[in-house]
């Protein structure tokens, strides 16, 4: 009984083992590969199974020393950035927090660090090219360390001097005709080297944004140019220097077909311009910045715009702002921080003021979330920190810096950040902090020109404030008790636009309402300041 028990279980275990694709082998193999790393399973005698089977370990995969190196997220909604410059080449050693490159993102450019010690092995892109976020762009050796064929690419063969000092060199007798020969092969030589062009190599010069800008408008390769500022940086001198050298090289020749050129700066006319001929139309790369502009932009198409435009009254801020830049002065109280106040500060701090009584502006649309989707339906998200963002106009373009918490802020506090903010983006030095994280949006076009505008709301705000130009107009005295009488007046247009989509027209002209009593009576601004 016990042993037709026994060989049904071991004939069942045959057949699932031959069901999961088991596959038998020699004894003899078996035993001529037998090694500690197998094992044996005696069977019955009463199976067919083999007598011996083997089973072999296997080991776990090595870890790999080659860390690739992720491009991080270095902004709200960047996807990818352009390498501006390498500061390492494959071969090369760096330590952890050691620069690799440089990036233009979102209208800043940024230096992306090490996070491991080690050697470089690969680079993934080429300066000038778009890295993507979150992928790979330079693969590091953690455990290795500079090899000879490393070194051997990154020092050059040494020549062997010693031995051409120890040989003398004893000049071989030649013919007049020999000699002659020689020394054309010689000036040919000359003529041949001169005429090879500069070979580019993949590391970009080193230069700020606004550098890099201006050379891209004067149609002028970077790379070709010798920089005379720190570390070999190309300043603005350096371009100006190339095209003047380059303008004042010989002509070649005239070809066919004129080419357009641009109008000079401060020129009305073009040098080429004529009326006769066809129309000719020559395409024009977008900058970093443009590039940029035209997303949001095209992104801010979604939103439903409704504008609303107020006149406000100047003149007892004008008074007001002369009173303190004149303590200011006297008192020394600017510290190089803030030389001389404008009325931005003032403006941005009764935005700050009337959101605190109407939240609404302060928020954003959240249509695209996991919960917004779970539910079906949109949300308001309201936030806590008034966090503006000022429009700003720089040799790059047009830069949105971000004012943070400016309910915590005083007047010199708004206007001490919106001088720091100022210089960074004139530099192209803003970090993607100074950009991110903006509530609301308040441009002040004005500055350059125009009364009236229609601003555009920005992704992830619902409102957005244009301040025009200050102007100076006769109005009627208002003075209780008093005949009426024509007095001067310094008025300005604020023009607003707002989501239609969660922002009705009476709670913008309530808010909008607020701003304009802070503004007009800047004395109850400063009363409620904390």
């Amino acid at each position: 009984m016990f042993s037709r028990n026994s060989s049904r279980a071991v004939r069942q275990q045959w057949r699932l083992y031959r069901g999961l694709g088991g596959v038998t082998r020699p004894a003899t193999t078996v035993r001529a590969s037998r090694s500690p790393l197998s094992l044996t399973s005696p069977v019955s005698p009463h199976s067919s199974l083999p007598t011996s089977i083997s089973r072999a370990f296997h080991a776990s995969r090595p870890l790999l020393a080659i860390k690739p190196v992720l491009l991080a997220d270095i902004g709200e909604g960047i996807v990818e950035c352009e390498i501006i410059q390498w500061f390492v080449e494959p071969g090369a050693r760096v330590e952890e927090f050691s620069p690799l490159c440089e990036v233009q993102s979102d209208k800043a450019s940024v230096e992306i660090t090490s996070r491991f010690a080690g050697v470089v092995k690969k680079l993934h892109y080429d300066a000038g090219e778009m890295a993507k976020v979150g992928k790979p762009f330079v693969d590091i050796d953690i455990e290795g360390d500079v090899k000879g064929e490393d070194l051997g690419a990154m020092v050059p063969p040494e020549t062997p001097q010693k031995e051409a000092e120890t040989k003398p060199t004893q000049a071989p007798i030649r013919s007049p005709a020999e000699e002659t020969a020689g020394a054309q092969v010689a000036v040919l030589a000359e003529q041949e080297t001169e005429s090879v062009p500069k070979v580019k190599g993949k590391h970009a010069a080193l230069a700020t944004p606004a550098v890099r800008h201006l050379s891209k408008e004067m149609k002028v390769d970077i790379s070709e140019i010798d920089g005379t500022g720190r570390d070999g940086r190309v300043l603005k001198e350096d371009i100006y220097k190339f095209v003047e050298g380059r303008n004042a090289a010989p002509p070649q020749a005239p070809s066919t077909q004129p080419t357009p050129t641009a109008p000079a700066t401060g020129s009305f006319t073009s040098p080429d311009a004529s009326t006769a001929g066809p129309q000719q139309e020559t395409p024009v790369a977008l900058t970093r910045t443009q590039e940029m502009m035209f997303k949001t932009m095209t992104r801010s198409l979604s939103i439903p715009h409704f504008l609303y435009a107020d006149e406000v009254d100047f003149t007892s801020l004008v008074e007001l702002r002369g009173r303190l830049n004149r303590v200011l002065a006297k008192s020394g109280l600017s510290d190089s921080q803030v030389g001389k106040l404008s009325y931005l500060p003032f403006i941005i701090k009764a935005v700050s003021m009337a959101l605190y009584k109407y939240p609404t502006l302060n928020a954003r649309v959240d249509a695209d979330s996991a919960s917004a989707s779970a539910s079906g339906k949109p949300s308001l998200v309201l936030r806590s920190q008034h966090n503006i963002g000022v429009a700003m106009d720089t040799p790059s373009g047009l830069l949105v810096p971000v004012v943070k918490n400016v309910g915590g802020l005083n007047i010199l506090g708004i206007a001490a950040e919106l001088a720091r903010l100022q210089g960074l983006a004139v530099a192209g030095r803003l970090a993607p902090p100074d950009m991110a994280g903006g509530t609301i949006t308040v441009s002040n076009i004005g500055s350059i020109g125009g009364t009236y505008l229609s601003p555009v709301v920005v992704e992830r705000e619902v409102a957005i404030l244009g301040v025009g130009r200050m102007r100076t107009v006769p109005a009627f005295s208002a003075v209780p008790g008093e005949e009426d009488r024509v007095v001067k007046r310094q008025v300005c247009n604020f023009s607003w636009s707002a989501d239609h989509r969660v922002v009705d027209g009476a709670t913008m002209a309530r808010a909008a309402e607020v701003v304009r009593a802070l503004v007009e009576e800047p004395d109850v601004m400063v009363m409620h300041l904390r």
